[in-house]
């Protein structure tokens, strides 16, 4: 029983991490994130937002998405680890459970606002099970 909260914690971390890798294959790889309307895409590669003119809304476009996946599969990596290696300091620290918390209580709000219903889905999971590691851990 006292393994549960690491168990859920680890859980909810590889989620993020999974879901930051399929979103960074997603990005280089394949069909996924292109837009349906190529007219639309072709603009993206040709038109540069306000910004900056050294950048096109294309290669912004992938940027970002890269930055993102490896914001997520570092949250993954970091949080995965801390909960089977350093548990007791993991979820010893309010600090570190806090900026945990926060990031998939974001994650959480920009999927439903922002994204689509399997990204949601997968995020709520994963901040489930971290505030049921939490709870866990005060049993």
């Amino acid at each position: 029983m006292a393994d549960v909260p690491k168990y859920l914690m680890f859980s909810s971390a590889i989620i993020v991490f999974l879901l930051g890798t399929l979103h960074l294959i997603y990005t280089f790889f394949g069909p996924k994130f292109r837009p349906r309307d190529a007219k639309l895409e072709e603009s993206m590669r040709l038109v540069s937002p306000v910004i900056s003119r050294e950048t096109t809304m294309w290669r912004a476009w992938v940027g970002f998405n890269a930055s993102h996946s490896f914001g997520a599969m570092l949250f993954g990596l970091i949080y995965g680890y801390l909960a089977l290696a350093h548990s007791t300091l993991l979820l010893g620290s309010g600090f570190l459970l806090a900026v945990g918390l926060v990031l998939l209580i974001g994650y959480t709000l920009l999927a439903k606002a922002y994204w689509f219903s399997i990204p949601f889905r997968g995020i709520s999971l994963s901040l489930a099970l971290y505030i049921g590691s939490i709870a866990a851990s005060f049993v």
